[in-house]
């Protein structure tokens, strides 16, 4: 028995649990970007909480705060790239901060990239649908929102709850050591 013995990942043992929020994120983005598509006329506004918190549809071709607006086909490589690396993170995450991570952040860009693939003009040039205005903050999506939040809980984890908790580890390490 000298040599290394192979550890066998079977279905059973692989559990991607960042892909079940990460597709209900999706679904979420692109029925609620439907239904505004389909009932709501473009540039114009419907307040929801007087003038501050409205539905206000626009086509946007560029990236957050309509940056960029030339560069939509580096936009959709991007957006490309994150959706495979969160996937294949979808297979390998355990933790529950990285589990949503990376379902908000796959899903939002998953979400945004459905647009830019199949919404005119197409081919990684369409324009992703915003429609939620807040204040005089820039106009978002349902996507955008999930990707916001989910670099948001990354970074909470990875600033403050991982170093917390292996400074904790440490501490047990050397209490059993010193015993």
């Amino acid at each position: 028995d000298q040599w290394p013995r192979m550890v066998v990942v079977t279905a059973a043992k692989v559990r991607p649990w960042a892909l079940i929020p990460l597709a209900v994120i999706v679904v979420l983005d692109q029925l609620t970007k439907w239904l505004v598509v389909e009932n709501l006329e473009p540039a114009t506004a419907y307040p929801v909480i007087g003038d501050f918190a409205r539905l206000y549809l626009i086509r946007n071709s560029g990236a957050a705060f309509s940056m960029g607006e030339d560069a939509t086909i580096i936009f959709s490589i991007i957006q490309i790239i994150a959706v495979v690396v969160c996937v294949v993170l979808a297979f390998r995450v355990r933790n529950p901060w990285a589990i949503a991570s990376v379902a908000m952040i796959g899903g939002g860009a998953a979400g945004n990239l459905i647009d830019r693939i199949f919404r005119y003009p197409g081919s990684l040039q369409g324009h992703v649908v915003d429609f939620v205005s807040i204040g005089n903050f820039a106009i978002f999506n349902v996507a955008d929102s999930a990707i916001t939040i989910g670099v948001v809980v990354y970074l909470v984890y990875a600033l403050f709850i991982e170093p917390k908790q292996l400074k904790q580890q440490e501490n047990e390490q050397q209490e059993v050591q010193g015993a």
